[in-house]
């Protein structure tokens, strides 16, 4: 699916998971285009799709994060393999050597969310506003249908004015929506960054949980997630599959139980956007086999600052596939 700036899409869900069907082989088509090896290392940004690139966050025993690391102080495992870092920038070098950002931000309008709609907008605008480094925002927003469309900066004010016309109604059809954002979101170059917002659990779909469970994995997306609680108290099944979304992306969750903190939770996503590190490697892995890649993140522990600190990445990649003839 192309998109332009401000183009709008609304899918029925007729027909709809085959679609999905299509777009992981499509992802798994990409990914063998996207292992061939770079052969001399770049420390610069390297577009294309030659890299394994990974958005990383190191956040130190007090639960703040480090932003004044190295290269050198970071390992990377493919595998236990160890690999050899091509590229690296940080939030303290210049905005023009860093990958471009793309936003998402998926939007939970079902009918469950008609006492705390207004609140919930309100928040996500402010978010949006403080995050003027993205070069473009897709929003996804859905109820008992899925609508997208992708905003430039320069088209923020019909972003905001769609955001705010939007009514509660109708079920939730979660896994689609997610599904229609990462479609769109495989064709894009750079850091790719979505915030999911839903207050309860998948009612619509045609996706079943496995199957877009397994297109994130499939993703380089960097997801957020917002769990908000209220309408839908003691819902184990949202809170365990949000938690999954974002942890294997390197992501982190929220489980609100009032309104009260979004401005908060939203804060907090934009102080993480500013301190990530950006980088990508060349993958040793020679292997066609379209398999689980995992992929580990490590940290020098020779400087004190870094002791008990954790990170945040993805877990892993599917590798490429090539059909063997006989």
């Amino acid at each position: 699916m192309a998109f332009k700036h401000g183009y709008k899409l609304t899918f029925k869900l007729l027909g709809f998971k085959s679609r999905f069907v299509v777009l992981h082989l499509l992802m798994i088509v990409l990914a063998t285009l996207g292992m061939a090896k770079g052969s001399v290392a770049q420390p610069t940004f390297t577009s294309g799709v030659d890299l394994v690139r990974l958005g990383v966050t190191v956040i130190d025993r007090n639960d703040d994060f480090i932003t004044d690391l190295t290269m050198d102080d970071f390992e990377v495992y493919e595998g236990g393999v160890f690999q050899e870092i091509r590229y690296f920038r940080s939030a303290n070098m210049p905005d023009s050597s860093q990958p471009p950002l793309h936003l998402g931000l998926l939007f939970d309008t079902s009918s469950s969310m008609e006492q705390d709609l207004r609140m919930s907008q309100s928040a996500a605008i402010k978010f949006l506003n403080t995050v003027t480094q993205a070069e473009d925002i897709t929003l996804v927003d859905f109820d008992t249908e899925v609508r997208v469309g992708r905003y430039s900066q320069n088209d923020f004010p019909r972003l905001i004015e769609r955001i705010r016309l939007r009514k509660p109604k109708g079920w939730t059809a979660l896994y689609d929506a997610l599904g229609v954002y990462l479609d769109g979101a495989s064709w894009q170059d750079g850091q790719k960054v979505l915030v999911l917002f839903s207050d309860g659990g998948d009612t619509r779909s045609a996706m079943s949980f496995s199957e877009i469970n397994d297109l994130v994995k499939a993703s380089d997306v960097t997801l957020y997630a917002i769990g908000f609680l209220k309408n839908r108290p003691g819902n184990a099944s949202l809170m365990r599959q949000m938690r999954m979304f974002a942890e294997q992306t390197g992501g982190e969750v929220f489980l609100p139980l009032t309104a009260d903190p979004f401005d908060e939770i939203y804060a907090r996503i934009v102080e993480e956007l500013n301190s990530r590190y950006s980088f990508g490697y060349s993958s040793t892995n020679d292997q066609t086999d379209g398999g689980w890649r995992e992929i580990e993140v490590r940290l020098n522990t020779s400087r004190s600052v870094l002791e008990g600190a954790k990170i945040r990445t993805r877990k892993g990649y599917y590798g490429p596939y090539l059909k063997k003839d006989f």
